[in-house]
């Protein structure tokens, strides 16, 4: 008698926080912490804002633009990516939500599922993986959304590591 497959493990997306998303890398957004005063008092700048970091000499950085369609929900993760040696940032251009999918390393190497989580960034909203967080690809919601994005790369393939999973998990989104 064939077993019945179980059914897709399913996590409910959280609003991201900086503390959340703090093993993870930064967000990125104006106001976190105190800012100095700019452009003859006309703008408020707020430095170190994320920790950008390459491990490679020959790398050079890519400042890529993102289109990222919205896609239907619940979310199916069936993959996850990362960089080993760069830290990968991407900030909103033309966004209403987005989300972002995120787990700790396992100690083979790989993601480990369990500890998968998942965060709706809203407007103003940016956020900078770590170097070697294992992460999905940018998922637009509601509307479609367009991203500036800086890794440092060399054309090699410790640019991206990508790992499909077996059966998908299923992210739940709130409105």
């Amino acid at each position: 008698m064939k077993e019945a497959a179980a059914p897709p493990r399913s996590i409910v997306a959280r609003p991201l926080t900086p503390e959340a998303f703090a093993p993870f890398g930064d967000v990125v957004s104006a106001g976190l912490k105190s800012g100095a005063s700019a452009n003859q008092g006309t703008a408020v700048r707020f430095d170190w804002s994320a920790k950008l970091e390459s491990d490679r000499a020959g790398a050079k950085p890519n400042l890529a633009v993102f289109r990222s369609v919205p896609q239907p929900l619940p979310f199916q993760v069936k993959l996850l990516e990362h960089h080993p040696r760069s830290s990968q940032a991407f900030l909103p251009m033309r966004c209403s939500r987005f989300l972002v999918c995120v787990a700790p390393t396992s100690p083979s190497g790989g993601p480990d599922l369990d500890g998968l989580v998942a965060f709706v960034c809203g407007p103003g909203q940016g956020i900078n993986y770590h170097r070697g967080v294992w992460h999905h690809p940018i998922i637009a919601l509601d509307t479609p959304a367009e991203f500036a994005m800086l890794a440092w790369e060399d054309g090699s393939p410790e640019d991206c590591v990508v790992r499909q999973f077996s059966a998908p998990l299923s992210v739940l989104v709130g409105d």
